[in-house]
């Protein structure tokens, strides 16, 4: 498995390579990736870091679990590859951007292009067994992926954190308030949607905050 993390990213999180759950956590992947089928592809799982570096990451998304169907996960929370069919949270994720800042529908899931302005896409765990939700949760990723949130909420200033649901927020607990600014609402999964993520308008409070700090803001 060709897996490699980004440099800035790997210097940052150089001690939790060092940590035994993280040695019990490869050993883990790299026989679940051995014995079946995957989901990122193994060059891909670190994709979310690779694409944003830690210096330019703006804002913070948690997702929680990688799709588990063919094709559809690469490495990014809620995105998909181009010409796959938008799963329901991000077609929500897609009607609120289109209600809150007026862009229409993107013709791709594949949200590769807000990672590269400075969106870390970021999901609690980064690689589960196919057709099996969940499956690679408690085995070391969430205390990863918390050390990678913890380092920009005390190294950064001024960051955006999206936390979506209350997985997310739990997550995003110990986030300092004073210092970056925390967007939460429901969840954008058909069963809360309604219940607080419709009109949430976390696009245009992102970008505002941004531009309050002299940063570009997202083309969402």
């Amino acid at each position: 498995m060709d897996v490699r993390i980004e440099p800035s990213w790997k210097q940052h999180l150089a001690a939790e390579f060092e940590k035994p759950y993280f040695a019990g956590l490869t050993d883990f992947v790299r026989q679940e990736y051995a014995t079946g089928v995957c989901y990122p592809p193994g060059r891909l799982i670190f994709n979310a870091f690779n694409l944003c570096p830690f210096d330019r990451v703006k804002v913070v998304i948690i997702g929680q679990d990688p799709y588990h169907g063919p094709g559809q996960a690469h490495g990014l929370c809620f995105s998909v590859n181009d010409g796959v069919p938008f799963p329901p949270s991000l077609q929500n994720i897609f009607k609120e951007i289109q209600d809150d800042l007026g862009t229409p529908v993107p013709q791709s899931g594949n949200l590769t292009r807000w990672a590269e302005q400075g969106v870390l896409l970021l999901n609690a765990t980064l690689t589960v067994r196919a057709h099996q939700a969940g499956s690679h949760q408690r085995h070391g990723w969430e205390e990863f992926t918390d050390a990678a949130i913890r380092a920009l909420a005390e190294e950064r200033e001024h960051l955006v954190f999206i936390l979506w649901g209350a997985y997310a927020q739990k997550k995003g607990a110990f986030i300092d308030r004073n210092r970056h600014l925390v967007l939460a609402s429901a969840h954008p999964s058909p069963l809360s949607a309604f219940h607080g993520f419709f009109g949430n308008r976390h696009f245009s409070r992102a970008n505002a905050y941004l531009e309050q700090h002299g940063e570009t803001p997202i083309k969402w």
